[in-house]
């Protein structure tokens, strides 16, 4: 069952990922869809901050992923955005943070889905500028 957040403000997004990342338990896989600009990086720092990781969270655009161990849990923070075959995530070795003691975030999931475990947390961000330049809802199923 789908549940949906709104958001007003950058921190309130980074407040909801922080919230899900004090939630997350070694396995998780969360799913992070939207378009450009609708927070996806904010939300990765809040649930980075829920897990107890204090350094610079960014997306991994060029590298696929980033590995992040200083936290309650190890994060392995995915961006496939500019995965052009779905070969590159076996070169990335993606099943062996699919299936760690970690937790996954995975910034444009969709385009990996094939892959997705059935398990997976899916959260969908989309921006509606008649309620505000920085109003997200941001839909968890």
């Amino acid at each position: 069952m789908a549940t949906v957040t709104e958001t007003y403000s950058p921190e309130e997004t980074f407040e909801f990922g922080k919230k899900l990342g004090e939630e997350a338990v070694p396995g998780m896989i969360f799913c992070l869809d939207g378009d450009l600009g609708a927070g996806k990086t904010v939300f990765a720092q809040g649930f980075a901050c829920g897990l107890g990781i204090s350094e610079p969270v960014n997306s991994p655009t060029f590298t696929i992923v980033q590995v992040y161990d200083e936290g309650r849990l190890p994060l392995y923070h995915f961006d496939v955005y500019r995965i052009g075959d779905i070969s590159e995530m076996d070169e990335a070795g993606y099943e062996d943070y699919f299936f760690g003691e970690g937790v996954c975030l995975i910034e444009w999931a969709s385009v990996i889905e094939e892959l997705i475990p059935e398990n997976a947390v899916w959260i969908r961000m989309e921006r509606d500028a008649q309620k505000g330049f920085d109003y997200r809802k941001i839909t968890v199923d």
